[in-house]
């Protein structure tokens, strides 16, 4: 166990021979331990050190015990006390559990017996620590979240400086609806965690949902519930995403593919805040904001009829734009330094360095599948390369030709780009349209349907 990983305890006892005891069983027993003998040296510990568990007596001279339980709790609501005193009486130990104490403990005591009450408060910590390294592992952005953040979205570029500073300020906003827009691959989900996690949302739930992904006869169900015995399959009863999200953010990718039919129902649930489960009648008041995300020109889907303008106005009260990679070439660097960081050290590859010809080959590089693109790129590298010197060969792009755009007044550069990562996809998964979905992040459905939209036909001999 390192450092970083033991438990760091704190005794408050008047009796040194006591404190110096129980600090060496501690010790021995893998922990790091802090003695105090007065209630101003346990104080000034507690300034410096970030303690776990704090071991407190109930009777001090010139103070009581309870008091400091009390003013510990407040300040530090995290850390466990476990208290202990020679003259304890039931009184005393209903005070201290109400006040938050762990556990009492009787003087004297044996060692097996804080032993075991420190066994059952460590597992308690170390579950805490895991949950925490989740939460920061959900999302991130500038040096000011960097500690709650996943790194993996990263920029210097003023664009997207840009761009973190909307997400916090949609994040100061929780009760307004944000609509993100973007390509593929830009980090459209990540900016919705920044946005969640940087909010007073944020100790609830943050509940991403593919749009497009769930089959069309079970969405009802999906996002709001059912009552058992509702249809066939409804063995129990069961909450949807409303309700689940309650005081949380429902993330909603691939908005403008969701089926008209269900717009509807999204837009009263959206307004009204109440919802209903699939074949129950009871109403269920429900608190949660939507952040909405779509790579589709949703203006054009709304013109097509098929986007409800009511629905967009209703999740666009923020709308936060992604620009590509291509447009800001400068992140490029610092993205790439961290992937092949990051992934150097998964795979146990130290001391990995990247050419200055990498980069200026990548910076003319279009990137149509965005940031998802350079991650993979570097993750491939490093698994194939043998070398601690990552040169162009291990980075294989083909530079677009001039030729193979097509003329403006046919079609938007934002279609230009999505058929041509479609097309790509395609030839890399030799055709399969499965794997060509799953490597743009998109559902099978979804992917015939824009191939269907552009009338791209599998053709083995290109």
């Amino acid at each position: 166990m390192t450092k970083q990983d033991k438990i760091e305890i704190l005794i408050l006892d008047d009796e040194k021979q006591f404190t110096e005891e129980l600090s060496e069983f501690f010790k021995n027993s893998g922990f790091i331990s802090f003695e105090a003998n007065t209630e101003l040296a346990a104080k000034e510990i507690l300034a410096v050190h970030d303690i776990d568990l704090f071991i407190l007596d109930v009777r001090l001279p010139g103070v009581n015990g309870l008091d400091i339980l009390k003013e510990v709790k407040v300040q530090f609501p995290v850390m466990e006390v476990i208290v202990v005193s020679a003259h304890g009486d039931m009184d005393t130990v209903i005070k201290a559990m109400r006040l938050g104490a762990f556990d009492y403990l009787r003087k004297p005591f044996r060692h097996i017996d804080m032993q075991i009450t420190i066994e059952r408060t460590q597992k308690y910590l170390l579950m805490q620590r895991r949950l925490k390294h989740l939460e920061e592992r959900n999302s991130l952005i500038s040096k000011t979240l960097e500690k709650k953040i996943d790194r993996q979205f990263i920029g210097v570029s003023s664009k997207i400086l840009r761009v973190f500073e909307q997400a916090l300020t949609a994040a100061n906003y929780p009760e307004a609806n944000v609509l993100i827009t973007g390509e593929s691959g830009t980090g459209k989900e990540n900016i919705a965690r920044i946005i969640h996690y940087s909010s007073s949302r944020k100790d609830h739930l943050f509940c991403a949902v593919n749009s497009s992904a769930i089959t069309e006869s079970l969405l009802e169900s999906e996002f709001f519930g059912h009552k058992k015995g509702s249809f066939t399959g409804a063995i129990n009863d069961k909450m949807g995403f409303f309700e689940v999200c309650h005081q949380g953010t429902l993330f909603l990718d691939e908005i403008a593919d969701m089926p008209v039919n269900l717009q509807t129902k999204i837009l009263r649930a959206t307004e009204e805040k109440v919802i209903t489960r699939v074949g129950d009648t009871k109403t269920i008041q429900t608190d949660f904001r939507i952040v909405s995300a779509t790579n589709h020109d949703i203006e054009q889907s709304v013109a097509e009829k098929k986007f409800r303008l009511d629905l967009l106005h209703r999740l666009n009260t923020l709308h936060i734009h992604i620009p590509p990679l291509r447009e800001r070439p400068e992140d490029i660097r610092p993205l790439l330094h961290h992937f092949v960081t990051d992934y150097a050290t998964r795979f146990n590859k130290p001391n990995i360095q990247v050419s200055e010809k990498v980069f200026e080959m990548l910076s003319k590089y279009d990137f149509p599948g965005n940031v998802r693109e350079l991650k993979n790129m570097a993750e491939r590298a490093i698994i194939l390369s043998k070398s601690t010197l990552l040169g162009t060969d291990d980075f294989p792009v083909k530079q677009q030709k001039a030729t193979e755009k097509m003329p403006k007044d046919e079609m938007s550069d934002l279609k230009m780009i999505e058929i041509k990562m479609i097309q790509n996809a395609l030839k890399n998964c030799n055709y399969n349209q499965k794997a060509a979905a799953e490597m743009l992040d998109i559902s099978r459905n979804a992917f015939i349907r824009k191939m269907e939209k552009y009338n791209i036909a599998i053709k083995k001999s290109e």
